[in-house]
């Protein structure tokens, strides 16, 4: 009698026998997306302090800028300012240069690139109602024609100011040493120094600015001097 094949017999499995199954766990699964979580927050944490001191360079970026374009502005047209006299308006003959402690008017001169050339007449002034603003405001010193309507433009230089002081540095032949003052009326002459302090609402830094006036004269005589 031919004995049966035990191999194949072992080797045989039916519909109903149990297969080893490979996956993971539930505590897997829960570490897994505990970790997740961990590493998206750490993303998104990086991102946000990424993305503050983006903010924060832009606004820095923004501030300096801010104090660059007012600096230069000074420097350009008040530098060069020019010792002229109003001979030509219905009013008594003026100096043309006159200063308060919050606003100052002066003639300066546009570059032949400019959209506006020839000497114009600037009145620079602070204006707290209206958001803490200094104004400037330009108009052609001399009349181009006879009858013709001077145009004047308005620009804000600067929003957003607490204080805006301006002081004159007066130096006189009588005296060796000059002074600032806070006024300038009644001059036939322009002050050799123009110091300018901004405070602004936040209290942020702005550095004391100090111009000096290129055709001033050390020897004038103001009226009330004379």
């Amino acid at each position: 009698m031919k004995k049966p094949d035990t191999k194949r017999s072992r080797s045989f499995s039916g519909p109903f026998t149990k297969q080893k199954e490979y996956g993971f766990t539930l505590l897997e699964v829960l570490i897994a997306m505990s970790l997740l979580s961990i590493m998206v927050v750490l993303l998104f944490s990086s991102l946000k302090v990424g993305a503050e001191s983006w903010d924060k360079g832009e606004s820095k970026i923004a501030e300096v800028n801010e104090k660059a374009v007012v600096y230069q502005f000074f420097k350009r047209h008040l530098t060069a300012t020019r010792p002229l006299w109003d001979d030509f308006s219905d009013d008594e003959r003026v100096f043309s240069f006159q200063g308060d402690q919050d606003k100052l008017q002066f003639v300066s001169v546009f570059p032949a690139s400019a959209s506006r050339v020839g000497i114009q007449l600037f009145e620079v002034r602070f204006d707290k109602a209206d958001n803490g603003s200094i104004k400037v405001s330009l108009k052609p010193f001399y009349p181009t024609a006879t009858d013709e309507e001077w145009e004047q433009e308005d620009e804000v230089l600067l929003e957003n100011v607490e204080e805006f002081k301006v002081e004159y540095f007066e130096k006189q032949i009588q005296r060796t040493e000059g002074m600032w003052v806070d006024t300038w009326h009644e001059k036939e002459g322009l002050p050799a120094l123009i110091k300018i302090n901004i405070v602004l609402k936040d209290h942020g830094y702005w550095p004391e600015m100090i111009f000096e006036l290129k055709l001033a004269t050390p020897d004038f005589f103001s009226i009330s001097g004379a």
